[in-house]
């Protein structure tokens, strides 16, 4: 049961990248900005064939099959147990939720639609999936910094 929820959740981030994503298209034109919150962030309409500050831009089949192995090397690290921990399972299903969310765009379109902009720091434009790719790492890094740690044996058997 537990699993169909984490499913449904990376679901949920999928269905709210592409509609977001949608809106954009739908109501901003290429490049243009609408703004938020004036001086905090503004929407922009940006097609991304990189990455994070376009980084790598044009690789569209390198990242779909990067995509692929990361996605398939989680259901590994789920199905045998590796990460057992729900704080460890909610970051992977964030991960899992963004990644599909930047692999369809990139699979359908070739590039990926970012919309968010921030105005009070230079900074990539992002979108939804770039969100819960981020935050979903974070969580999963503290969750194996401080969280997966291996029982220490104490030296007392079950007599001791």
């Amino acid at each position: 049961m537990f699993y169909a929820i984490l499913a449904a959740f990376a679901a949920v981030i999928v269905i709210l990248d592409q509609v977001v994503k949608y809106l954009v298209v739908q109501n901003i034109p290429l490049g243009g900005m609408v703004p938020v919150w004036p001086g905090v962030i503004h929407l922009t309409y940006v097609k991304n064939t990189g990455m994070s500050f376009s980084l790598l831009e044009g690789q569209r089949w390198f990242f779909v099959v990067v995509t692929l192995v990361i996605l398939a090397a989680m259901v590994v690290a789920v199905r045998k147990k590796w990460v057992r921990h729900p704080m460890g399972l909610w970051a992977l299903a964030a991960i899992a939720g963004g990644a599909v969310g930047n692999f369809i765009d990139r699979l359908l379109l070739g590039y990926v639609i970012d919309m968010f902009e921030v105005e009070f720091i230079r900074f990539a434009v992002f979108n939804v999936a770039d969100c819960f790719l981020v935050c979903g790492t974070i969580v999963l890094v503290i969750y194996a910094l401080f969280f997966d740690r291996p029982k220490e044996d104490t030296g007392h058997g079950a007599d001791g």
